[in-house]
């Protein structure tokens, strides 16, 4: 804590933040960050077996052997969410679990579980996409920004 702020502060305030200081729980944040990166990999590299398959088992090519990949991830994380193993893995691979694509599915299907008792429609249906609404209505508007700058640069002639 800066020197200014410490001056501002009465001797029993200074004391309670050393005190603070020693009781917080120190968080390995080295050994965290090594978690979350083996964890996120090991997902990525599922990712990338399942991608493989479908180039050699069903004549996909690089680029559209992507989207049903993205799809089996989603549903393959579904299903570990609702039978509470996904949960685990997050536990002990934090942040690494959240940033593939995964962590889109997992927050999904979370909300869902969470709000069944209202109801399919206003539980389920209304609460899955407070989270993954605001990542759908982004990409659709990503999307529909490329899109257009792609048309324009094509009336052009520049591509």
């Amino acid at each position: 804590m800066g020197n200014k702020k410490n001056k501002k502060m009465t001797p029993t305030q200074q004391k309670y933040q050393k005190l603070e200081k020693q009781k917080e729980t120190k968080r390995p944040v080295f050994k965290n960050c090594v978690k979350a990166f083996f964890v996120g990999g090991f997902i990525c590299l599922i990712g990338q077996c399942i991608q493989t398959f479908f180039i050699h088992y069903f004549d996909f090519n690089q680029q559209t052997a992507g989207y049903p990949t993205v799809a089996v991830l989603i549903f393959i994380t579904m299903l570990l969410t609702g039978f509470g193993v996904y949960d685990r893995m997050a536990q002990f691979g934090g942040a690494g679990t959240a940033v593939p694509v995964t962590g889109f599915g997992n927050s999904m299907i979370s909300a869902a579980i969470e709000h069944r008792t209202e109801g399919f429609v206003l539980g389920v249906g209304g609460n899955m996409f407070k989270l993954a609404g605001s990542v759908i209505l982004f990409g659709v508007f990503s999307a529909f920004v490329v899109a257009t700058i792609k048309t324009i640069l094509k009336m052009l002639g520049v591509v």
